[in-house]
């Protein structure tokens, strides 16, 4: 089973391109759903979170306040540092546990991570797809889907790979700016394309 990544800037619109994958019969694994799910309550990794941080990055119900955690770590460089040495490592083994080879009906299954190249995920990958779109467009877009301020937005662009740097580490790009219809069609080419090589 032939592992590929899907990447993109935060507000690039990784997920509906994972989706349209998904509608082709793909099977995937997103990297955001499993950084949520080694924390939640009662995993290890809360625990040494909330031992670092206090009890205040915790809410009432005991679960991760991921508002008061994202704010504080894109404050503080260091504490970022920490967060990621603690988490990489047990959410690339979680990875590789849900991508372990099923009966799936493609020769393939996707990685959908936005820190694919920035951690060593990408060496799970033996291609990459990157979903691009103009760097105003992520702003725009993650301003409206998180409640965002444009400043915090920013800054969580400038903390991932530069946009060209990512492009030019990319097997294939799928531009998200195009309409929707058009995305499709990038979409079905790949996935016909990947059936021929992986197949």
């Amino acid at each position: 089973m032939v592992v590929v990544g899907l990447t993109g800037g935060i507000g690039s619109g990784k997920s509906t391109v994972a989706k349209l994958f998904g509608e082709l019969g793909v099977h995937w694994v997103d990297a955001d759903d499993v950084a949520r799910q080694v924390v939640e309550p009662g995993a290890p990794a809360l625990e040494e979170i909330a031992n670092h941080f206090g009890p205040d990055i915790l809410t009432e119900a005991g679960a991760l306040n991921r508002a008061k955690l994202r704010s504080v770590v894109f404050e503080a460089p260091e504490q970022r540092k920490w967060l990621e040495s603690l988490l990489h490592p047990i959410i690339r083994e979680e990875l590789t546990r849900q991508l372990a080879p099923e009966s799936y009906p493609n020769p393939y299954v996707l990685l959908v991570s936005p820190l694919l190249f920035e951690t060593d995920q990408h060496e799970l990958v033996a291609q990459s797809i990157v979903v691009d779109v103009p760097v105003d467009t992520q702003v725009e877009r993650t301003m409206q889907r998180d409640t965002n301020s444009r400043e915090q937005v920013e800054r969580i662009i400038a903390a991932q790979m530069p946009r060209e740097q990512r492009l030019a580490r990319a097997d294939a790009i799928i531009d998200n700016s195009r309409p929707f219809k058009d995305v499709e069609r990038q979409v079905r080419d790949l996935h016909g394309r990947f059936l021929v090589e992986f197949g």
